[in-house]
């Protein structure tokens, strides 16, 4: 296998790029001040992201892994990320030995 130096050159730009981008979150968000709607849609964004990475899993796989979906999308409207995490991950579990 061979690598040119063009593509490894841009592979590593995008992966500073990718870096800087989430670095720079961070130090953006802790100077904004949300209050109201602004507020509410930043405490929206974790729960949103996690529906997202897990709806192809339950579109296209069997009953548990749907059911179980379902209880983590209303388990993120109610729990913390990790919690949200550690709901789908035992109810999938569950659901995969019972079904």
């Amino acid at each position: 296998m061979t690598l040119d130096t063009t593509t490894l050159l841009a592979l590593l730009a995008m992966a500073v790029v990718t870096y800087v981008t989430r670095i720079a979150g961070l130090f953006v968000a802790d100077r904004l001040v949300l209050t109201g709607r602004a507020k509410a849609a930043f405490d929206a964004i974790p729960p949103a992201v996690l529906v997202a990475v897990i709806a192809p899993t339950a579109l296209t796989t069997g009953w548990a892994e749907a059911i179980a979906a379902a209880i983590t999308a209303v388990a993120a409207f109610r729990l913390p990320l990790l919690g949200t995490v550690a709901v789908g991950v035992i109810s999938v579990v569950v659901l995969r030995s019972v079904l």
